[in-house]
């Protein structure tokens, strides 16, 4: 099967914003960047697409060699349904949806290997989902937020699609909160590609 990593990347101006406690503008914008960065590189030796709505990143996309899927007004939600129809489209068996803030990300293809169902890798609370990995054509309904992690498994029961899920050291780690940017300090031998299932 084809597979591909799909990049849901908001505007780095606008991005983080909850770390304005510890972080300025300036240095908000730059760590939103250098987490994409980390996400997409990551995604080799898979093709990537980032889906956006902000022209410095489609710029930005483009000079990685990323496919870029516009979707203005969509929503994280819609772009992402956008993004994997986008990949369907093409060929695109299984998409690798990984949110562009995990600063420890360092290999993505592996989650689209030997398994035709849903793979879900929460946070490390258990709460958010920061990568998925799905079936393209399976109609898939993203529901991103505030516990998505029990709302992504509950969908993939209702298709009726095995599912996966992989606690990831690495991949469990996002930036939301000023607390998140501690991930060094918590970065362990796993926390460079084992996988606690």
């Amino acid at each position: 099967m084809s597979a591909a990593v799909l990049v849901p990347v908001k505007a780095f101006r606008l991005a983080k914003v909850r770390l304005a406690p510890a972080l300025s503008p300036p240095e908000r914008e730059a760590l939103a960047r250098s987490m994409a960065d980390r996400v997409v590189r990551a995604a080799a030796p898979l093709p990537v697409a980032v889906v956006c709505d902000d022209e410095d990143v489609r710029v930005w996309a483009a000079d990685h060699g990323a496919r870029v899927v516009w979707c203005p007004g969509r929503g994280l939600n819609g772009a992402v349904a956008d993004g994997v129809a986008a990949l369907a489209a093409d060929g695109v068996d299984q998409v690798v949806v990984a949110h562009g803030d995990l600063p420890l990300a360092s290999s993505l293809g592996w989650l689209a290997d030997q398994h035709d169902g849903v793979t879900l890798v929460p946070d490390r609370r258990d709460d958010g989902t920061n990568v998925a990995c799905v079936p393209s054509r399976a109609g898939f309904g993203f529901a991103y937020g505030p516990g998505s992690f029990d709302r992504h498994r509950a969908e993939a029961e209702r298709l009726g699609l095995a599912l996966r899920v992989v606690r990831d050291p690495a991949l469990g780690w996002d930036v939301d909160v000023p607390d998140d940017l501690d991930y060094d300090a918590h970065r362990a031998p796993t926390a460079l590609g084992g996988r606690c299932p």
